[in-house]
């Protein structure tokens, strides 16, 4: 899968819409079902049923019932996978932000929030999942230096409110691997940077978030590359997915090679530090803010 960042305008799925699109296409190809017969059975063009299945148009009931018929699925069948179709319709709690939320990046926040692993690779910026009140705002601000003081606010709730899913007993683990240069960056100031160090120390003592820090004495490595993120999930349908991006773009893959790739990257890169070397880097650098 792959969405440029400019968008197409098209809604992004939801993790459920993409496992129900899963379970579509592994039931017509169950029935033996080719995607001409499927798209007979609709009277649409099989590439519809394609979109079915990739998640890239909404769930319609009434194709649900039609299809699931068509592949000798029973009532009850049935009945339960319409039911999750209507609620895979409905908009994520990050739809309220919709007016400053691009839609290459409902996708990420999306996967994000149904992903039980996520890996993470940085070379710029703490990552947001981590990032304080005041180091969000000044990189927001950074980055959209025209905007207005409203909408520049949405931005900083709406990265704040992601970071309700690392919290609770279901949240997922977060592994992130950081370059030192991030800590170089002064963002917001040296008093928003002794807080955003206090935070990411803070964040490093739960079990649930490893957090690594490539020293510059690491030197050339694998991963000096563009930052990129890893979703791993609990339903089988799904298949590990990253996200990269780039100045003007953005990309999903999900291929097995691409997913390779970014893994073993993420695990050599971790290689190069410690969890005891990070942290006292991390209160080396929280005292030169000091």
């Amino acid at each position: 899968m792959s969405e440029a960042r400019s968008g197409s305008g098209t809604s992004a799925p939801t993790v459920l819409r993409m496992i129900l699109g899963r379970r579509l296409q592994d039931r017509r190809q169950g029935a033996g079902v080719s995607l001409e017969d499927a798209a007979k059975a609709l009277r649409v063009k099989s590439l519809t049923i394609r979109r079915l299945e990739k998640a890239e148009v909404g769930l319609k009931p009434l194709y649900v019932e039609k299809l699931l018929e068509t592949y000798g699925a029973d009532q009850q069948e049935i009945d339960e996978f319409v039911a999750l179709a209507e609620q895979a319709n409905e908009p994520g709690w990050w739809h309220a932000y919709r007016d400053v939320l691009p839609n290459w990046f409902t996708a990420y926040v999306s996967l994000e929030s149904g992903a039980k692993t996520l890996r993470t690779y940085e070379p710029h910026y703490v990552t947001g999942l981590l990032q304080t009140h005041g180091y969000a705002r000044a990189v927001l601000r950074g980055g959209f230096p025209n905007e207005n003081e409203e909408d520049l606010q949405r931005r900083v709730d709406l990265r704040l409110t992601r970071q309700r899913l690392l919290e609770g007993s279901d949240a997922p683990t977060l592994w992130v691997v950081m370059e030192e240069a991030v800590l170089h960056r002064v963002v917001g100031g040296a008093e928003v940077m002794r807080e955003q160090i206090d935070r990411l120390l803070e964040v490093s003592e739960l079990d649930h978030i490893s957090l690594d820090v490539v020293p510059f004495t690491a030197g050339a490595h694998v991963g000096a590359c563009a930052p990129f993120t890893y979703f791993r999930f609990e339903e089988p349908e799904l298949p590990d997915i990253v996200y990269s991006e780039i100045l003007s773009a953005s990309v999903y893959l999900d291929q097995r090679s691409d997913v390779v790739a970014h893994l073993e990257a993420h695990n050599r890169m971790s290689l190069l530090t410690s969890s005891a070397d990070s942290k006292a880097l991390l209160n080396r650098m929280r005292k030169e803010y000091s």
